[in-house]
């Protein structure tokens, strides 16, 4: 639907729309189902006796080693299961909770899947008895199969865990002479006694003569620490390591720093000061603050932005300054945009909100890992503000990122430690934090060759796969490169050279990036291309005397821009939580033509999955800070803030979904009845912040990495009353993103209910006629499975879950004024 202008009325914040209503999700009857393989029961379970036999005496010296070191966190062994060939192991059922028996860690790798398994002393004797009541055919008094059937044809084999079975990264990654030390991040379980596993393993570590960090991340049943040493080395503990779940490769940071070209005259800015209105200095202004490089605050154009108090250190040199410049950059487009539009124009400049640094990394680009934790880094960084001045609105804005992608979405310590930030998981829930992060860049000249295709393979860095960030990549508008021997290489308004995209990720993962802003654009001579600095953005350089401007591109440009949006969103709704003023920005993207004409089809209604696979392209589009503004008559916004609690536990029961909500939506229904057929476009958005439980036990268990997740649903024609839609949305199955088949009674939506509910950001648009709208008169919020209700031990069942809704409806020009008729009905709050 085209665009429509914009008369600026303030969005319409409600209040009280919501009614809680009894929830209960039924367990799918349909969907896909593991397929389990048909074999010679005996000649298997035989098999599977023999091996567990062998295990017995490897878990006794295991037992004595550990007992001879001392160590307070558990004996045991770890064993390790592995599927057979393309079938799919019911890992879930390997874990006995009351056994103390943990699932530590799943992979998948070829045509096998292997789970790691902690036994404790005593304990092996459970799947004994699993493969012995399976030899027997072992029925309950009902006469229903107890034999574990479903669990064992799904195992080729089961053996002790040697050192490499720990290891979930990609197994390429690992050197491949055992004498090469490197830096492991090693993740721990918790055993409800953190502290003595940490313990336990610095005490392993220090006997095979490694070195581990002294910082490290918590999160609810893993610690992450940092560890250098050879494969050799640590091989040495192997008997021993019952505390360890798995293994992966530390992270190196990536290199963001582009060379600049000498900038304009000091007279520029200048006039540039002389026209500029800056937000007052206090606690009620908004700020933005980044995570980055530091920032030179002598330069004459962050001099009135940042104060001297507002310049932080994670750094361990201790400095705050920028001698990279990058930080600095950072901070002239947070503040004012690209400089190049607001030196060539004569408009005064208002500047609503103000900066804060954080240095996290050293001159020259040097990376902030090992032995400097990236989790740990980062959270330090983020409290350094908070503790200096902890009642200001702040946003949070960080370009660093890792300088490959193996993650491909699935969770790593430093992007769950985001999560966990922004979710305020140590604390009481009640303070999130909104993160801005940059998607992180290609910078491959072979790549930029293979420009569009390279989009493809190009994936976010971590920790831009964290859920509850606002993840930006990059587009570009600058396609004249000012030298009639170079052309642009991607057209005006189609994704930047620079971007990195989630198109290879399993589907179980965010789509991600969520929006896209300018970063800049390549030059191409026919030789290959190259960057720009006509096809560049400006900002500030770190060193004023030298030079006042520097050119700036790629994902963190963006991120920046993006940043300064949502200080300025903050500024004009300052009481809106975090999550809404992602769910504004996100809300308010829109596709370019080009965008459009790249990944959805010329001609004919895009399918689900054409729009999805723009999506993990292009987010939502590039965002509009005029729609995530205002509205308009005939394109308006009504914004929700609400909690909901999804689960609840009864005495002697397991977890159970309790509540969704039910939301009123006002629509004008006589207003909209007379419009008839004219199409109307409805989005909505759901934005909420989890909190993290990251592991490698797969995407969709009772091991989930979210605490809970939230989905959406409106009414539709065929309800024929509330109570109907309740009955429908109450009665569905458990919705689950893994093979659930999109709904064809409601299919005007682009993506539909299977492939919107996707991380914790949640939108979808539908198009229909204004009569078909006036129907949709209620929307109900309802829980799906997460972990405060599937792992009952942590006791987090009991937890509300706030969200933030925003719905829209927009339509031609008409001479009805749907803004009017819907405000008379609700009250407006800015």
């Amino acid at each position: 639907m085209p665009e429509q202008p914009h008369d600026r009325r303030p969005h319409l914040v409600l209040h009280d729309t919501s009614t809680p209503k009894a929830f209960t999700a039924h367990t799918p009857n349909g969907g896909s189902k593991p397929t389990i393989p048909d074999l010679p029961r005996q000649q298997h379970g035989q098999a599977l006796q023999r091996q567990i036999q062998d295990l017995k005496p490897l878990l006794t010296a295991a037992v004595a080693a550990q007992q001879e070191q001392e160590l307070q966190s558990g004996l045991g062994l770890q064993i390790h299961f592995v599927s057979q060939p393309d079938v799919e192991l019911a890992f879930q059922s390997l874990a006995d909770d009351r056994q103390k028996i943990e699932l530590l860690s799943v992979r998948q790798e070829g045509e096998h899947t292997f789970a790691n398994v902690f036994v404790p002393d005593g304990k092996l004797e459970h799947f004994e008895k699993y493969v012995a009541e399976y030899l027997e055919e072992k029925k309950d008094k009902n006469g229903n199969a107890r034999d574990h059937r479903t669990l064992l044809n799904t195992i080729e084999s089961i053996r002790a865990a040697e050192l490499r079975a720990l290891w979930t990264d990609d197994i390429s990654l690992l050197p491949t002479d055992p004498t090469v030390p490197f830096w492991w991040e090693v993740w721990l379980p918790v055993r409800e006694q953190r502290q003595a596993v940490v313990e336990d393993f610095r005490k392993l570590a220090a006997l095979a003569e490694c070195v581990v960090s002294d910082q490290q991340a918590d999160f609810p049943e893993r610690t992450v620490l940092l560890m250098y040493g050879s494969e050799r080395q640590f091989s040495r503990s192997v008997m021993t390591l019952n505390c360890v779940a798995e293994l992966r490769l530390a992270k190196e940071t990536a290199s963001f720093f582009d060379e600049m070209h000498v900038g304009e005259q000091r007279e520029w800015a200048d006039e540039l000061l002389q026209r500029t209105r800056f937000a007052r200095e206090d606690d009620e202004t908004p700020r933005v603050c980044l995570l980055d490089s530091g920032v030179n605050r002598g330069h004459p154009l962050l001099a009135p932005l940042i104060a001297a108090d507002d310049m932080h250190s994670a750094d361990p040199t201790g400095l705050a300054d920028d001698t990279a410049n990058h930080g600095t950059g950072m901070a002239g487009l947070a503040a004012y945009g690209d400089l190049t539009e607001a030196i060539s124009t004569a408009s005064p400049v208002d500047i609503e909100h103000r900066l804060e640094s954080v240095r996290l990394v050293a001159a020259g680009g040097a990376n902030p890992g090992p032995p400097s934790f990236h989790a740990s880094l980062f959270s330090d960084a983020v409290a350094r503000p908070e503790i200096s001045f902890p009642n200001r609105r702040r946003v949070f804005c960080s370009a660093i990122t890792a300088s490959d992608y193996r993650d491909r979405g699935r969770p790593s310590s430093w992007s769950s430690t985001v999560d966990s930030l922004a979710a305020d998981a140590d604390g009481s829930g009640q303070f999130p934090r909104l993160f801005i992060l940059s998607a992180g860049n290609t910078d491959d000249p072979a790549a930029w060759a293979d420009y569009p295709a390279s989009l493809s393979t190009n994936l976010v860095h971590d920790p831009g796969q964290a859920w509850n960030a606002l993840t930006v990549g990059a587009c570009t508008s600058k396609s004249d490169t000012q030298d009639i021997n170079y052309t642009a290489l991607a057209p005006s308004g189609d994704l930047s050279p620079y971007t990195t995209t989630s198109a290879a990720w399993e589907s179980a993962w965010p789509l991600k990036p969520d929006v896209v802003l300018e970063g800049g654009n390549l030059g191409d001579n026919g030789l290959g291309p190259m960057g720009m600095s006509s096809l560049h953005l400006l900002s500030t350089n770190n060193e004023p005397l030298a030079r006042l401007f520097t050119t700036f591109n790629a994902t963190s440009a963006a991120s920046a821009l993006c940043a300064r949006m949502a200080a300025q969103i903050v500024a004009a709704y300052p009481s809106l939580r975090p999550e809404t003023i992602r769910a504004l920005i996100a809300h308010s993207a829109e596709w370019t033509p080009a965008m459009r004409a790249r990944y959805l089809p010329a001609a004919g209604t895009p399918t689900k999955n054409e729009y999805t696979n723009l999506i993990r392209h292009c987010g939502w589009g590039e965002p509009d800070l005029g729609r995530a503004l205002w509205s308009a008559g005939n394109s308006l916004t009504l914004v929700v803030e609400d909690s909901v609690h999804p689960y609840k536990k009864e005495k002697g029961k397991s977890p159970a979904s309790r509540d969704m909500n039910l939301h009123a939506l006002p629509w004008p229904r006589e207003e909209l009845e007379a419009l008839q057929a004219a199409r109307v476009q409805m989005r909505v958005t759901l934005s909420y912040f989890v909190e993290p439980n990251p592991s490698a036990r797969g995407a969709a268990s009772k091991f989930y990495y979210p605490s809970h997740r939230l989905r959406f649903d409106v009414q539709r024609p065929l309800d024929a009353s509330t109570a109907d839609f309740v009955a429908r949305v109450n009665a569905a199955a458990q919705r689950e993103d893994e093979g659930d088949p999109v709904n064809p009674r409601d299919p005007d939506w682009y993506l539909g209910e299977r492939q919107r509910h996707r991380g914790s950001l949640h939108q979808d648009v539908w198009e229909g006629t204004a009569a078909d709208l006036a129907s949709r008169g209620f929307l109900a919020v309802y829980p799906a499975a997460g972990w405060w209700r599937t792992r009952p031990a942590l006791e987090r069942y009991d937890l509300p879950a706030r969200y933030s809704l925003v719905v829209s409806i927009r339509t031609e020009q008409t001479e009805i004024d749907l803004y009017n008729a819907i405000a008379q009905k609700v009250e407006i709050v800015t």
